[in-house]
């Protein structure tokens, strides 16, 4: 699905605007293209909010093999024979491993040392394969690839070390003579052939015992030992980043909180607990993932600090608050434990920032980084779903942190949604405390990101700052992108709140994907830029120092009044409905169905199954997730609904659809979601769902209860069991064209930021308030179907660069279609 091409980029000839174009672009017929007017007006003399350098950055999280297996340069998978049914239930300690011969995988005082319990074990003439990530290991021609491994063996041994694919090998077969104890051996070797399909052979004379078995590519990113693969890392690098949050997200704040040790039994599953991936990767401990695989911590706090200082970015970690989260939603009730993370917390940043002296700085130091890394910021905790136990938590980390480092910025967050209960909570306990910044999540319909441009308008200037730390509008199509951009010119606009900003996630292996969309996708040999990050890399790369106050016209608003069909659903469920009642305002009946008969008024469009028992329209899977099944006509408006439903068994509650268009667009009244914790009203838009409205709250097994719905016009009201829950009114308007304007202080440049979100050319009036202006301006356009997703074969999402001509303090330009376009305007 990210392989489809969309339709070339397009730019529009005007009479009053020419562009000089640098690539040679179709253009239409204008007699073919709709057109709407618009209005850009610009108060130069203005003093709009700056915008810090820091504005824009990236958020990099292990999660759809972001790291090993992807900027993590290393080639062999499962290189330590770690890998764990803990990790994955189809996991064993050689997968990815093929024997030929006999090997086994051992866990005993033999071991390499305390942190790397696994080793192999192969008897005399055996050979070990490893296949590597995707199709295999990706060699160039040419290259150079080092090889090392640690083994041990009591008799002279003969490792034969061999680079192949199927068609033969693919360099010069090396060996290597084992014999004594725990050793590392190293060997290099020089790609003969280039090959997506490679495999490294490892085979031996004599009973040996390897483990570490590692194969990099010289050619790493900055050339680091350890190091990055280098497509990928100057992808990234190419944003240039403001800040890198690292390193998640739920791999943080989910899992045990315990260290890795005989004492605490050494705990697979853990938390992100950054002391153990520094140091030689040998003695460095792996983990059980999340996302549902192993991760090695070859790629581990010193690389990201790393990292972060290559590509001039400010590190921005971020620490267990012994919270769970990401569904786990857990509080940790352990004195002893929550003192030692603190002080593991207060150890972080004096590796970070101390000197070669302190005992953590000189552990960096020994890493090869004596200068400090300048840690400036420092995150606790991940969206919590428990604020006020959070919060407890997060005050005592924040106390110790001023207390020691009061330079350090401790930010907070609001847990994972935009709004609710959980949200408004943990604001209110943020904002009283004083909190310097707090970090918003949320992932919602790109209609969403088009009606809320204003969000942060009304924000409180006295703080707390918003760092928005994880946003997308679920998909990788350009139209996700424009949305998204819509929604930045609010960010950039509103810059004295919102001092952070980071797209997620940034990664993803095409091959093992938990998690969509994403910012960059890539497998073993390529990697490409999403329609997504195309947006975010021109916004990146042209911030500008400070906001020019500017206003443009808006679209006319053609919303109706919320109409729709009517539905029911269950998720991971069974329940029962009857009595179902539809009425116009005026008391007409529309739909009445007590289910005595068959349920023929009722299309069944989801999963699940459904059946009349005892006079109940019955949904009895268990397992199956959206049952829906829908009755009525997509045009009906001003109406109440009337459902009876009864919980049987699940984990959850049950869903009332109103304003049911299609399957893909409706609301839902979902009581007892996200594990019988809460009751939201969520509207789906193309497939795609945003909150909004959320409470907590549960539904009780075998209980019937009552749900009424009152819409009217854009107004909706909801009871349960006779009692008004809620209302809200669905008025927002998602606009179309939106614009921003700032300053680059070092070129002198005016950069006018339009998007056009919609169908329809924008014929624009720039009016720059008799600004002195060059007239030739540099324009950067990304335009493209809105369906358009950019693939490892076909980038149909490209910017366009051009040069306007006749530019004045007042002048005439048409944005196109579905577009963003950037005018670099220079002042005299």
């Amino acid at each position: 699905m990210y392989r489809r091409s969309g339709t070339r980029l397009r730019l529009v000839l005007t009479a009053t605007a020419v562009l000089a174009a640098t690539a040679v672009v179709p253009t239409p017929a204008l007699a073919e293209t709709p057109v709407t007017d618009y209005a850009v007006t610009v108060d130069p003399a203005g003093q709009g909010p700056a915008i810090d350098d820091t504005m824009y950055g990236i958020f990099l999280e292990d999660i759809n093999r972001a790291a090993d297996g992807g900027l993590y340069a290393e080639l062999v998978q499962n290189r330590s024979f770690e890998y764990s049914t803990t990790d994955n239930r189809s996991y064993t300690p050689l997968t990815s491993w093929a024997v030929e011969g006999s090997a086994e995988v051992v866990n005993d005082g033999g071991r390499l040392n305390g942190n790397n319990r696994n080793y192999a074990r192969l008897t005399p003439g055996s050979v070990l394969t490893n296949s590597g990530y995707n199709t295999g290991l990706s060699l160039r021609a040419g290259e150079t690839y080092d090889f090392s491994v640690w083994a041990r063996a009591d008799a002279r041994t003969d490792l034969t070390v061999t680079l192949k694919d199927a068609a033969g090998a693919l360099a010069t077969a090396r060996q290597k003579a084992v014999k004594g104890g725990w050793k590392q051996y190293r060997v290099s070797f020089t790609a003969t052939r280039t090959t997506t399909g490679g495999r490294l052979a490892v085979a031996s004379s004599g009973a040996v015992a390897l483990d570490m078995v590692s194969l990099f590519p010289r050619d790493t990113y900055k050339h680091q030992s350890n190091g990055l693969r280098k497509d990928l890392a100057e992808k990234i690098a190419a944003l240039r980043p403001g800040f890198l949050r690292f390193p998640g997200g739920c791999l943080v704040n989910t899992g045990s909180m315990e260290d890795y040790s005989e004492k605490s039994g050494y705990q697979r599953a853990r938390s992100y607990q950054w002391k153990d991936t520094i140091g030689p990767v040998e003695q460095r401990p792996t983990n059980a993932n999340f996302w549902g695989y192993n991760q090695s911590y070859g790629l581990g706090y010193y690389e990201y600090f790393r990292y972060a200082e290559d590509v001039g970015a400010m590190p921005l970690p971020v620490v267990p608050a012994l919270v769970t989260g990401c569904g786990q939603n857990r509080a940790v009730v352990d004195d002893a434990l929550l003192k030692r993370h603190i002080q593991d917390t207060l150890d972080l940043i004096e590796f970070a920032n101390g000197p070669v002296t302190s005992p953590w700085g000189s552990k960096r130091a020994a890493m090869g980084h004596p200068k400090p890394f300048h840690l400036t910021h420092i995150e606790v905790g991940n969206e919590e779903n428990l604020p006020r136990e959070f919060f407890e938590r997060f005050t005592q980390f924040r106390t110790a942190i001023e207390a020691e480092y009061p330079g350090v910025t401790v930010i907070s967050n609001s847990g994972p949604d935009a709004a609710g209960a959980t949200f408004d909570t943990a604001w209110k306990l943020n904002r009283d405390a004083g909190v310097a910044m707090v970090d918003e999540h949320y992932y919602n319909s790109p209609r969403w990101f088009l009606e809320n441009n204003n969000r942060y308008d009304a924000y409180d200037r006295s703080g707390p700052d918003v760092f928005l730390g994880e946003y997308a509008s679920r998909g990788n199509t350009f139209g996700n992108g424009l949305a998204e951009a819509a929604f930045m010119t609010g960010l950039e606009r509103n810059a004295d709140v919102v001092k952070l900003a980071s797209y997620a996630p940034l990664l993803a292996n095409e091959d093992y994907v938990q998690w969509q969309p994403n910012m960059i996708w890539f497998n073993n040999h390529a990697a490409w830029g999403s329609a997504n990050y195309e947006v975010q890399k021109l916004f990146m790369n042209n911030v500008g120092d400070r906001v020019v106050p500017s206003r443009a016209s808006a679209t006319p608003s053609l919303a109706g009044p919320i109409s729709g069909a009517v539905g029911l659903s269950t998720w991971a469920t069974t329940a029962a409905y009857d009595d179902v009642r539809v009425t116009a305002a005026d008391g007409t009946p529309l739909l009445d169905d007590d289910f005595s008969g068959e349920p023929s008024a009722w299309k069944h469009t989801g999963g699940g199954s459904w059946t009349v028992q005892d006079g109940q329209y019955t949904q009895t899977d268990i397992a199956a997730e959206n049952t829906t099944v829908s009755a009525g006509d997509p045009g009906w408006h001003d109406y109440d609904l009337h459902v009876k439903a009864t919980k049987k068994e699940g984990r959850e509650g049950f869903l009332v659809a109103f304003g049911v268009k299609d399957t893909g667009n409706y609301y839902w009244w979902n009581l007892g979601g996200w594990g019988n914790t809460a009751h939201a009203v969520e509207r789906a838009d193309n497939g795609v769902k945003s909150t909004l409205l959320t409470k907590p709250g549960t539904i009780e097994s075998g209980r019937a209860y009552d749900i009424d719905v009152k819409v009217r016009g854009r107004q909706v009201t909801l009871y349960l069991d006779g009692k008004e829950w809620d209302s809200f009114t669905d008025d927002k308007v998602a606009e179309p064209f939106r614009q921003v304007v700032t300053r680059d202080q070092k070129t002198g440049d005016l950069i006018v930021k339009v998007v056009n979100a919609q169908a329809a050319e924008a014929r624009t009036r720039v009016d720059l308030g008799g600004a002195r202006v060059a007239s030739r301006a540099r324009v950067t356009t990304l335009a493209a179907a809105p369906e358009a997703v950019n693939s490892e074969t076909a980038t149909p999402v490209t910017p366009v660069t051009t040069t306007l001509t006749g530019v004045s303090d007042t002048f005439t330009y048409t944005f196109p279609a579905n577009s963003v376009t950037f005018l670099r305007i220079r002042e005299r």
